[in-house]
């Protein structure tokens, strides 16, 4: 049975969309040594009062380039810039980083973005549990932004 001309447009649509977010900009340092960069994080934002938000996630996930382009809109950024430290952790094919999702109580088999909120001195104050922004697509920029208001630092 043949496929219809329609839905075959819209499979190659889609194809050709997923391609296009594997080879954006990537998002995340491959080569960046976690563990040390949370470390720094957590120390500057000791001196800056400053929120910590860690980021896992991978370069190949449509939903967390999603994520990233919300977070640079300039309404959202400045929220961001003003509040937190943000940290973009690689998880690889979920080979990699395994531990901080861990460490930080993520689970990441619920999806990925995932996203945890530590305080100035590196405490938690969240962690995805339900896989919340694992399907950032179909988030809005306001819910997007009402987390990070939520969770920006008080006082």
């Amino acid at each position: 049975m043949p496929i219809p001309k329609l839905a075959l447009s819209l499979l190659v649509l889609f194809a050709v969309g997923c391609s296009a977010a594997q080879r954006s900009t990537p998002i995340y340092n491959e080569q960046a040594d976690a563990r040390r960069d949370v470390a720094a994080a957590i120390s500057a934002a000791g001196s800056s009062k400053k929120n910590v938000v860690l980021i896992f996630g991978a370069n190949w996930c449509p939903d967390c380039h999603v994520l990233h382009a919300q977070m640079e809109k300039p309404e959202l950024a400045a929220i961001v810039e003003k509040n937190f430290i943000v940290v973009e952790i690689d998880l690889g094919r979920y080979d990699k980083n395994l531990d901080l999702a861990e460490k930080y109580h993520v689970p990441i088999n619920r999806g990925i973005p995932a996203l945890a909120v530590l305080d100035p001195r590196g405490n938690s104050l969240y962690a995805m549990k339900e896989g919340e922004f694992a399907d950032a697509r179909s988030m809005t920029f306001d819910s997007i932004k009402e987390f990070f208001v939520k969770w920006k630092p008080r006082g």
